[in-house]
């Protein structure tokens, strides 16, 4: 699709329920709302009466099952923000369509999944997105530009440590399914890939992994009754590796919530360091906070993001949909100037093979190569 001045993309999310309140719902929506560029003008849900209420929330037409919403002639761009089991389905159903798509991250259920559908796309010639959002947040951006201009002059090393607040102790049964590893939602391939993610954007890919993962609570309690269910994903990970331009890093993931500090992501270089800082673990949403220290500095200070990392989409609403809006924003950008700056299926299928890198070096306790 060739977007031109003064045309707008018709979007169609699969999984805007605003009964369950999800993600479409709490940061692609208000995210679209504040984008020129697009307008929604379709949804689906699974069913007639969470599709009704996404009508009348929404003022759109709203289906009960994806297939209508692809088939929906004002829909350039579907996207798709349901279960992971789920994306293959319907990014197929999509592609089949020649509708460019978003699919939310993780692209696939595993690395064969997404790179079938990579390689689908690709074949039919379709642009495509996946919801790998951290690396649009402003202070990423500008400490990535940053390093490349030599700021802190050679990165040396890096160090990660974040809580997955969702994998804690008790959760909602909406969410449940999130600890169980046959879902393909879980603490590594959500929270720790979406940090990956911002780290390999800012510092380069790992060339080599090892890694160690454990499953610390064997229960989790269910809020809404008291019940348990069954904890089969780690909710601890740890993984040391060297990235392709030499420096060492290493990142841990807990469950749960600490009560110390929940992220803190350091960037040492021989010139100096860089410090983000942020309240909850999950980088893809946080509000980064970016210290620097350097040269004769005896410690880090507060360094604001200059007005330029936020020009892109100056009116998104802070918090979930920020750095969502600003890859929306991107996005258009690219169809408009044919630019390809968006983590595309072929930049996830990537991303897959780093979270499978990851888990055979935590099995076999072997290094492993990244390819």
């Amino acid at each position: 699709m060739n977007v031109m001045a003064g045309a707008t993309i018709g979007v169609g999310i699969i999984g805007a329920s605003p009964e369950a309140g999800g993600w479409a719902v709490s940061a692609h929506i208000p995210a679209l709302k504040a984008l020129p560029d697009y307008r929604l003008v379709a949804a689906s849900t699974s069913r007639r009466e969470s599709a009704d209420a996404a009508s009348r929330a929404f003022g759109i037409p709203a289906f009960d099952n994806h297939e209508a919403l692809i088939a929906h002639p004002g829909v350039d761009l579907v996207v798709v923000t349901v279960k992971v089991l789920l994306h293959a389905q319907m990014v197929l159903a999509a592609l089949d369509a020649g509708k460019m798509i978003y699919c939310e991250w993780p692209l696939g259920k595993d690395l064969a999944d997404a790179g079938r559908l990579s390689q689908h796309a690709l074949t039919a010639g379709v642009r495509t997105v996946c919801g790998l959002q951290a690396r649009f947040s402003p202070a990423i951006r500008y400490a990535r530009d940053l390093i490349a201009e030599g700021y802190i002059g050679e990165v040396l090393a890096t160090t990660l440590v974040g809580s997955g607040h969702l994998w804690g102790a008790e959760i909602t049964r909406q969410y449940a399914y999130a600890f169980d590893a046959s879902n393909g939602a879980t603490l590594l391939s959500v929270p720790v890939l979406h940090a990956l993610d911002a780290l390999n954007f800012v510092i380069g890919d790992f060339e080599s992994v090892t890694a160690s993962t454990a499953i610390r609570r064997h229960e989790v309690r269910i809020i809404e009754d008291g019940s348990t269910w069954a904890v089969t994903a780690p909710d601890h990970v740890a993984i040391a590796g060297i990235l392709r331009g030499g420096a060492v890093a290493s990142v841990f993931y807990r469950g749960g919530v600490s009560r110390g500090q929940n992220l803190r992501w350091e960037i040492n270089g021989s010139k100096g360091d860089l410090v983000f800082t942020a309240d909850i673990g999950i980088v893809q949403v946080a509000d980064l906070k970016l210290d620097v220290g350097r040269n004769g500095d005896v410690a880090v200070r507060e360094i604001p993001i200059p007005p330029r990392y936020h020009t892109l989409a100056p009116d998104l609403p802070e918090g979930r949909p920020r750095n969502v809006g600003y890859l929306y924003a991107q996005f258009a950008k690219d169809l408009r100037e044919g630019t390809r700056l968006v983590p595309d299926f072929v930049e996830a299928t990537k991303r897959h093979a780093l979270h499978d890198a990851i888990q055979s070096a935590a099995e076999t306790g072997v290094r492993q190569i990244v390819k």
